[in-house]
């Protein structure tokens, strides 16, 4: 089996830490490098629910796609929540590696699964990384569909392809409206929406739309907006790096059992229409 440092150093080269943002934390938070890896959980939340879901499993290390201390702390006192992550992990010797930002615009990284689970082909990156001369990496994804689809097709489709959550998929826009360039990014995307115009987008399927930039966003035109649950949008990418990491155990002869969490960790558990509401 590999040590922790090997599994690093291989994780850290499909999402180098300088690739993430200033204000991001990402990286090992808790681990012997010299312990051995063998069995690996991956999950969007580090939170109490998916690390318990680790220790049954066995596993050595958990990867997260959301960081467990994005702020200082001034404590890891069990009797707090994440003190009590911090716990359990040690106690039970899991090591816990957070790629956040820098798993968000690498080639392929969170944008490029979101698309993959709607059968988008992606076209270019919506947020183009400077540093980048092939023009992959990037923040969110143009994507193009094979044909063109309606507004209410296409929230159909995410609704039935991502995973289930409280929230579903909300619409704003025509429902009949043809769609055939999407611009989708993982998680919150309403920072991007001149990105998003400037791209000629019909429709953009992303995560934790406001009031105001949404309003704003449809003032501009007819761009349609898809507002999916954040944890949705996200937990495709746990498949992906799933298989990447499966990828580099075999051609490492690791012989790594790699496991992606069904856990849905939305904070949103249920939803009650408004009656009369427009469906």
């Amino acid at each position: 089996m590999p040590r922790l440092s090997e599994v690093i150093a291989a994780l850290e080269k499909l999402w180098p830490a300088e690739r993430a943002e200033s204000w991001d934390a990402v990286g090992t938070v808790v681990g012997d490098p010299g312990q051995e890896v063998g069995r690996v959980l991956f999950a969007v939340d580090p939170v109490q629910e998916i690390v318990d879901e680790a220790v049954a499993l066995g596993a050595d290390l958990l990867v997260t796609h959301h960081p467990l201390y994005l702020r200082g702390t001034t404590t890891v006192a069990a009797s707090t929540f994440k003190g009590r992550v911090v716990h359990t992990l040690i106690k039970h010797d899991i090591a816990l590696h957070v790629a956040h930002t820098n798993a968000d615009t690498a080639d392929p990284g969170v944008s490029d699964a979101l698309a993959g689970a709607l059968d988008l082909r992606v076209v270019r990156p919506l947020v183009p990384d400077a540093t980048d001369p092939a023009g992959r990496r990037g923040l969110g994804r143009v994507c193009a569909l094979d044909h063109p689809l309606t507004v209410r097709e296409l929230a159909d489709r995410a609704a039935a392809r991502l995973p289930a959550t409280a929230q579903g998929i909300r619409v704003a826009g025509d429902p009949d409206a043809l769609v055939r360039t999407v611009a989708v990014s993982g998680g919150s995307g309403d920072s991007l929406f001149d990105h998003v115009r400037a791209a000629g987008a019909d429709a953009f399927l992303t995560a934790d739309l406001r009031h105001h930039p949404a309003s704003e966003a449809r003032a501009h035109g007819p761009l349609a907006l898809l507002d999916a649950a954040h944890w949705a949008t996200e937990w495709p990418w746990c498949e992906l790096a799933a298989s990447q990491l499966d990828e580099i155990s075999d051609r490492h002869g690791w012989d790594l059992r790699v496991h992606v969490s069904a856990t849905v960790t939305d904070p949103w558990t249920s939803h009650s229409p408004s009656p009369g509401a427009p469906n």
